[in-house]
């Protein structure tokens, strides 16, 4: 029987599991060949071998699960296993056996994509969700999730074939050339370095920080045009909590209990950050929280509009205020409704020649997915000091 967790040598770097989950980071990998994290902090196994190993692969991930999950000696129910958010049933299993294999395209069973400077991250969960036996009052097991990251290099071929130089089309290399990379990071209470720990306790802020890469673009200004908070990482999921909405009203900050707000002035046109008090949903034992944000980009010289705009509630004056541009373009997040999401108004770019270099304008044509795109924060954990009702309830929308 092969074994998951016999990692020989020339497998190093495709086979890994996650570092201390306490510090809530991997341990250093290769950065020329894909690599997996898998955190199994929620588990608490007290097994001597990890129960989930993660296999990247040039186009799928294979994700193979020992039945005794939580190192107590007793085999969870194959079918109680599935992943991502589309529940994907394992592909080779059995009752006799004790491992249980699952296999996913990159993009199936409700993966994201996340994009860094330096990787392509497909983010994914292993769901355990045990079924009632005997009594249905008591509960022996809890609910688990574990999450899953398979990261792929951008500067390096992850293919075990040699690389092939072709030549493409001027259009082709332009088009791939103009996808924004976007980013979003929770960062320390200062602003000064991007936060280690994922672990929260409630009472406290999270500090947000979207950015883009504008490299080689015409001026571009990022905004966040909405963020919701959901129990995985399926962002149409339920329950559900928006606390950035309509084009860019941080309607959290209306709530009395919150002080959460964009910070103006931005550090930079193409950056963002905003403070949102800590909360978790009501009812839910897992603490888990993840986090997708819309995040956009209009032209630097486009004046902010109702469609492109960061907007927050000023509770001493009663009254919405623009990270900048004019008051009138806030109007509408106290209506509860700032027009169609996702339409972005594109004007002229400036002029290609500023300060004696090139710059390539951004055509007004361009594919929605290229000037926006949503990214995934988490899984955050948000702990209670005691045992008291949360602050925040789903939205019902």
């Amino acid at each position: 029987a092969y074994n998951p967790w016999g990692f020989i040598r020339g497998e190093a770097e495709l086979w890994r599991y996650g570092g201390d989950p306490s510090s809530g980071q991997p341990h250093a990998f290769s950065q020329h060949s894909p690599w997996a994290w898998v955190d199994v902090s929620q588990l608490q196994a007290a097994a001597p071998l990890h129960p989930v190993a993660v296999q990247c692969q040039e186009a799928q991930m294979v994700v193979i699960v020992h039945r005794d999950l939580f190192g107590t000696g007793r085999l969870v129910k194959a079918a109680e296993l599935t992943l991502g958010s589309a529940a994907c049933l394992p592909a080779v299993w059995s009752t006799a056996e004790t491992m249980v294999t699952f296999m996913a395209g990159l993009h199936e069973c409700g993966s994201t994509l996340r994009v860094t400077p330096d990787a392509l991250v497909y983010s994914t969960s292993l769901n355990y969700k045990p079924v009632p036996a005997g009594n249905p009052v008591i509960i022996r097991t809890s609910p688990a999730v574990v999450p899953i990251e398979c990261h792929y290099p951008r500067r390096d071929n992850v293919s075990s074939n040699g690389v092939k130089p072709t030549w493409v089309p001027f259009r082709s290399t332009l088009s791939s050339e103009e996808k924004l990379p976007f980013s979003l990071r929770l960062m320390n209470d200062d602003w000064s370095a991007e936060r280690v720990s994922t672990i929260f306790q409630l009472g406290e802020v999270l500090h947000f920080q979207a950015s883009v890469n504008t490299e080689n673009h015409a001026p571009l200004r990022l905004f966040v045009d909405n963020c919701v908070a959901t129990l995985n990482p399926d962002r149409s999921s339920s329950p559900q909590y928006a606390f950035i909405d309509f084009s860019g009203c941080l309607v959290d900050g209306q709530l009395d209990d919150a002080t959460s707000t964009f910070i103006s002035p931005r550090p930079r046109q193409d950056m963002l950050q905003f403070a949102v008090d800590a909360f978790k949903f009501a009812g839910d034992s897992s603490n888990l929280v993840y986090i997708t944000c819309h995040l956009k980009v209009s032209l630097a010289d486009q004046a902010p509009d109702p469609l492109n705009k960061a907007c927050s509630f000023n509770k001493a004056s009663n009254l919405w205020a623009p990270v900048e541009g004019t008051w009138d373009v806030c109007s509408c997040c106290e209506m509860r409704s700032c027009g169609l999401a996702g339409h972005s108004r594109w004007l002229h770019a400036p002029s290609p020649w500023q300060g004696g270099r090139a710059r390539r304008e951004m055509p007004s044509q361009l594919d929605p997915l290229v000037k926006e795109a949503d990214v995934v924060v988490g899984p955050l954990f948000i702990n209670s000091w005691k045992d008291h009702p949360v602050r925040k309830m789903p939205s019902q929308g």
